[in-house]
């Protein structure tokens, strides 16, 4: 596990191997992760290092020189960028990204309270693990990873009917859905909810992901886009906003979801 005492973050990337497939060497991806101004620097040490009792007075350091939404988006959010390609190495586990996603929500709610209005929101998200299955870690995975990307989270929590999730999305109106399915028994859940929700003329991306369900099996009915990890969330659902529909994320599927695996 990572000492987290005096972390150089250069020794971090390093030691780690961060990106390994990347071409770029260990110097340069540090230096195209963490900022080099020194109070933004704080700031994303704060939460990849999940220093709770630090981040109020580093983020009010930071926005001395910076707006909050630049201390949320270069200092906060580039954090949890961090956080999540540790967690994508398997490096970090779930306790390490839970209480930094923590520390980054303190920090945003101090910048928050010193915005004009409230934050803009990237996109709404309806989260839910499939009917029957207990299992909600890995969809409370990318819950946080959504969240701390700018997204606004409806967490529908674990064993949701079929129904619950139609209704939902009625309701809410998100730009994506996402279901989770760690046993087989439930999986079938999601080719029901698709052709429920074309019914009602609703066709948004549908990321479903979890141990019981395969490329091949989500992308044989319509809507289905697949993530094999938590931390490709954020990418589909950025492409999403860009105006990608769920078929043209799967015909991107491989490049998107490449630096992420």
């Amino acid at each position: 596990m990572l000492d987290l005492k005096s972390v150089n973050f250069d020794r971090v990337l390093r030691r780690y191997d961060i990106q390994m497939e990347s071409k770029e060497s260990p110097e340069e991806l540090a230096a195209r992760m963490v900022p080099k101004d020194p109070y933004l620097r704080k700031v994303v040490e704060d939460v990849v290092f999940m220093r709770s009792k630090n981040i109020t007075e580093n983020v009010a350091s930071a926005l001395k020189n910076y707006s909050p939404e630049e201390v949320i988006e270069q200092g906060l959010i580039k954090g949890m960028d961090i956080v999540g390609e540790l967690y994508g190495r398997g490096i970090y586990y779930l306790p390490h990204v839970m209480v930094a996603a923590e520390v980054m929500d303190k920090g945003v709610k101090l910048c928050e309270s010193q915005m004009q209005g409230a934050r803009e929101t990237r996109g709404k998200v309806v989260m839910h693990v499939a009917e029957g299955d207990p299992h909600d870690i890995g969809k409370n995975i990318a819950a946080v990873l959504l969240k701390s990307n700018g997204y606004t989270v409806v967490d529908m929590g674990r064993d949701v009917s079929i129904q619950d999730v139609i209704t939902t999305v009625e309701n809410e109106k998100p730009a994506i859905l996402t279901g989770t399915a760690l046993m087989t028994t439930t999986m079938s859940a999601f080719p029901k909810i698709s052709e429920k929700l074309r019914e009602r003329g609703i066709n948004i991306p549908f990321i479903c992901a979890g141990g019981a369900v395969n490329r091949a099996f989500v992308e044989s009915y319509p809507m289905g886009v697949f993530a094999a990890k938590a931390i490709q969330g954020p990418a589909l659902a950025n492409k999403t906003m860009e105006g990608y529909d769920w078929r043209r994320l799967r015909e991107n599927w491989d490049k998107l979801t490449a630096a992420k695996e």
